[in-house]
């Protein structure tokens, strides 16, 4: 058997998976107007941490797309959980979104 080589993930490769879901909130951004002030982005770990960083690296780029900034709140603590809950109860306006993981979004509300 031929042994695979695989390529090392990078900050490039993370910033272009990402740009599908800028491409789909600017899609729906032309509806009606949206947005018409900041968007919160909710990050359920600390800052300085893998969720943070890739976070504040796609702000720039979200925010030349949507034309509106990006304040980025981070909630740490029980692996996410309260930020999950924070966009939970946040108004469905579509201005509250949320940088999370597998636990905090399927693993979490599962258990």
């Amino acid at each position: 058997m031929k042994p695979t080589t695989r390529k090392p993930i990078t900050t490039r490769r993370t910033l272009l998976s990402t740009l599908p879901a800028a491409a789909l909130a600017r899609g729906a951004a032309a509806q009606d107007g949206w947005p018409a002030r900041p968007i919160r982005v909710i990050v359920g770990f600390a800052p300085g941490g893998g969720s943070d960083i890739t976070t504040r690296a796609l702000a720039p780029r979200m925010q030349a797309s949507l034309g509106q900034s990006l304040v980025i709140e981070n909630r740490p603590g029980g692996g996410g959980w309260p930020a999950t809950e924070a966009v939970m109860r946040a108004a469905p306006d579509g201005y509250t979104l949320m940088m999370g993981t597998i636990a905090s979004l399927v693993i979490g509300p599962v258990i």
